[in-house]
């Protein structure tokens, strides 16, 4: 699946110093139990597929491998005086990929994680993931999953942005590189890892030090997201290889991984992947991940390599997985504006 945010790797909108003030609790309680009904159905739903309730431990001692997320940290005391670091994970996708490893099953888990320094309308620095893998799906399938989930969650029309938006339509399916053509002018897959050829299609100005990842991301930010998802739900799918992460290469298409992000009304509600199960090729993503957050942030903490799950990974039969914002996911539902508006405290 992907960590993320629901996903949102390397671009998280941050508010330094941001609070939340949710007003008093009986005030929101319809909200509230709207909240504790979509936790019901999620689990009656899962249930009815055949997935298996796990539960993962939230200290971990490596919390997870993207360059832009800040775990908080923790120390564990034993009785005999010894002590490990550990880290509030940042999404319980390591554990969960060992337990399909070790069983074959499918599995979900509604888990509260962690992300240090994040605070906005749509960000929190705790907040509640669904994320779920199923062994022997594709990430067409999983879209069609997560399709159905989502229209038993949300009425038939939203709210969102000034715009109504309807639900019960077939989700719209589009490529990163047909999104870039469209809204972009690029041909995002032939300019791949060329900075000044990707802006020069894009009609754009290259920034001092501005890399091909991170214009990538800036042309994803202005002129892609705040379009797509609005006239009815969209799936990004087939993420440039460089943003890859835990998913499988495209097999009909190397440029591009099997990787996709769900849009509605502006909001990244989910990020899934068609799993690699490539342990040699996990780690090699992973130290070239832990080379950039060593370089842009020196002073946060560093921890191991999670070797068991690399471990594991060999072991791991074909599998599509997802983290789903759970708390955006009331947010639609409700109406709410912000995620203050449907957390308990």
């Amino acid at each position: 699946m992907g960590s993320g945010s629901a996903g949102q790797k390397g671009r998280s909108t941050l508010v330094t110093g941001a609070r939340t003030d949710p007003g008093r609790i009986a005030e929101r309680l319809p909200l509230l139990r709207r909240r504790a009904l979509l936790v019901r159905a999620v689990r009656a739903f899962f249930d009815g597929r055949g997935y298996l309730e796990v539960e993962t431990p939230y200290a971990v001692p490596a919390p997870g491998e993207e360059t832009h997320l800040y775990p908080f940290a923790t120390r564990r005391e034993f009785p005999d005086g010894g002590v490990e670091d550990l880290f509030l994970h940042t999404s319980p996708e390591f554990a969960m990929k060992r337990i399909v490893a070790a069983t074959g099953l499918p599995v979900f888990q509604l888990a509260r994680v962690w992300r240090n320094g994040e605070g906005s309308d749509l960000h929190a620095a705790e907040f509640t993931m669904l994320e779920w893998y199923r062994p022997g799906a594709s990430l067409s399938s999983l879209m069609d999953e997560t399709e159905v989930l989502t229209r038993l969650a949300l009425p038939l029309t939203i709210h969102r942005g000034g715009r109504d938006i309807p639900i019960d339509l077939p989700f719209e399916r589009l490529t990163v590189a047909e999104a870039f053509h469209r809204y972009v002018g690029a041909d995002l897959l032939e300019t791949a890892e060329d900075a000044a050829g990707l802006a020069s299609q894009a009609g754009c100005v290259l920034r001092d030090g501005e890399t091909w990842e991170d214009l990538f991301f800036r042309l994803l930010l202005e002129r892609v997201e705040p379009v797509i998802g609005r006239d009815r739900p969209t799936f990004l799918t087939h993420w440039p290889v460089s943003q890859a992460a835990l998913a499988r290469a495209c097999p009909d298409d190397p440029r591009a991984a099997l990787r996709f992000e769900l849009y509605i009304g502006g909001v990244e509600l989910a990020n899934a992947f068609e799993e690699l199960t490539d342990a040699a090729e996990q780690k090699r993503r992973f130290e070239i991940d832990r080379g950039r957050r060593r370089s842009l942030y020196p002073s946060r903490p560093d921890w191991p390599l999670d070797e068991a799950l690399l471990d594991a990974l060999p072991d791991m039969p074909p599998t599509s997985g997802i983290a789903l914002g759970f708390d955006r996911l009331v947010m639609l539902a409700t109406g709410a504006p912000r995620l203050a508006d449907i957390l308990w405290l």
